[in-house]
């Protein structure tokens, strides 16, 4: 069996684009994968281009030698761009392996684990991101409901008062979240495992102002408080709180999360298996993670690719949490649209159930794969004095 061909695809998906690869072998069997670098697809269609050349008559089995070559022939090794397109690559790859071998993925990874995927669900506080008193009780209101139909563990995304002018202005958002993650804890209860995710948008100062500003025990971790390119910032934060970390999903190597598990400045481990480098990587940062008793809680923000390779390592891991699903009764960005992937895996409230389909367990409709695409950046933000923070 040997690949015959490599075709990516950027397609508009509910509110985002997915961007697809399709491969396929010799057989007519087919495989495919996801990349998570949104909003910069045209790159990584270009990265998946060039990888093309070499990859058309390989062996799709030797997928760890396919790996190596992608990443170390080329001289200057990894980054975002690369590794995503990688990320897609494998992914397909190991779908395409499956299903040629007639098992799971999650087989080729050494079998699972468990019977079924627990998820987080995702409380944005009001539409379009905006923060009012009313949007403050529509969280409350939204944890409430999702605790009473049985969701184990919930996610909370940081006020954000003024984004739809283009402006977030962290003290504000810091003292508006505070109060209202207080209150969501005192309605669900002490059960509920409670996350806030801050994009990495607060300083070390305010981060820690933030973490203190909560009584012990609110919220079990929170989320990319700080941007990720020095693992020392973290360390100096970590002086300044015990609040967990959850921490990776813009890591696109097992190198990214060295100093960051070696040094205990992540309790959760947020790889996305789309950005990371695929199943390859995956797999060997999750084993690195279990060795220092961390467990993986992946980032999960695209469509049924993504949500069923990331459901396939969550099955086969023995240190795994919770996975971030972005449908849910809380939240419906159209990713997951029937159509176009009339075969995924089903969800049953928290649960993402993994079947022994061959492969991934999703099936494409090529025909809707139209090249629809339509330039999409995350939102600008700015403080008041005009300077640039991050979305």
């Amino acid at each position: 069996m040997k690949i015959i061909d490599v075709t990516p695809f950027i397609v508009r998906v509910g509110e985002r684009n997915q961007f697809l690869v399709r491969i396929e072998s010799s057989t007519g069997i087919v495989g495919w994968g996801e990349s998570g670098l949104s909003g910069r697809e045209l790159a990584v269609k270009g990265a998946v281009e060039h990888y093309r050349d070499y990859l058309v008559g390989q062996d799709p089995m030797r997928r760890g030698a396919l790996w190596q070559n992608l990443y170390r022939r080329q001289y200057f090794e990894g980054g975002r761009v690369l590794t995503a397109a990688m990320s897609a690559i494998d992914i397909a790859l190991h779908d395409l392996v499956g299903k040629a071998l007639g098992v799971p993925v999650y087989d080729l990874l050494g079998g699972r684990h468990r019977d079924y995927v627990p998820c987080f669900a995702t409380v944005f506080g009001g539409t379009s991101w905006k923060w009012e008193e009313m949007a403050g009780e529509e969280l409350v209101s939204k944890a409430v409901m999702l605790a009473e139909a049985g969701w184990p563990s919930i996610r909370l995304v940081a006020a954000s008062p003024h984004e739809d002018t283009g402006v977030f202005e962290p003290r504000e958002s810091i003292g508006i979240t505070a109060e209202w993650v207080q209150r969501v804890r005192e309605a669900v209860g002490p059960t509920i495992m409670l996350g806030v995710e801050y994009h990495h948008r607060l300083s070390i100062a305010e981060a820690a102002r933030f973490c203190q500003a909560l009584p012990q025990g609110t919220i079990d971790y929170i989320e990319e408080p700080i941007r990720a390119e020095s693992a020392d910032a973290y360390a100096e934060l970590r002086t300044m709180t015990n609040v967990p970390f959850a921490v990776g999903e813009e890591f696109s190597s097992k190198w990214a999360f060295l100093p960051f598990i070696e040094r205990g400045l992540m309790q959760y481990v947020r790889l996305d298996i789309c950005n990371v480098g695929g199943f390859t990587e995956a797999a060997k940062v999750t084993g690195w993670a279990e060795a220092h008793y961390l467990d993986i809680m992946p980032h999960n923000p695209l469509g049924p690719i993504c949500s069923a390779a990331s459901g396939h390592l969550g099955m086969a891991s023995p240190n795994f949490a919770y996975l971030e699903i972005r449908e849910s009764p809380t939240e419906n960005p159209g990713f997951y649209d029937p159509n176009i992937f009339p075969v995924q895996p089903a969800r049953d409230g928290h649960r993402l159930l993994i079947e022994d389909r061959p492969g991934l367990g999703v099936e494409v409709d090529e025909s809707l794969l139209d090249e629809n695409f339509v330039p999409w950046s995350p939102p600008r933000l700015q403080r008041r004095d005009g300077s640039v923070t991050n979305w």
